[in-house]
């Protein structure tokens, strides 16, 4: 409300870069991924299933969710026995994890295996 008006001269260029800048800076701190999928097979050993659930455990204490899919290959996809195998196999890996573990969307058949969703408790 300045009489005359305030006008400040400067570089266009440079308030460009500034601006961007600041918005980088909003982009970094938000969250980018919050589910984080492990995949699994049917021939997945122990020592395998191990590596894979101290990194569900690392995504668990960063707050992610995390969706384990037990993938089926073939004819594994249509046949009883095979499925009754893959829901042994999330079973057991769900117990290997260390971090206490709480469900989101129960173990579902899905065209490709097995799925199921767990956030830490």
């Amino acid at each position: 409300m300045a009489k005359p008006p305030v006008a400040r001269i400067m570089d266009y260029g440079k308030y460009l870069y500034r601006e961007e800048k600041e918005w980088r800076k909003q982009m970094a701190k938000q969250k980018k991924d919050l589910l984080k999928i492990i995949r699994l097979n049917l021939n997945t050993g122990l020592n395998d299933m191990k590596i894979k659930a101290k990194k569900t455990d690392e995504f668990l204490n960063d707050g992610l969710r995390v969706q384990i899919d037990l993938v089926l290959k073939g004819r594994a996809k249509y046949q009883k026995t095979f499925s009754d195998l893959a829901k042994k196999k999330i079973e057991d890996f769900l117990k290997i994890i260390a971090v206490p573990i709480k469900i989101i969307s129960e173990l579902k058949k899905h065209p490709r295996g097995w799925n199921v969703a767990v956030i830490k408790q």
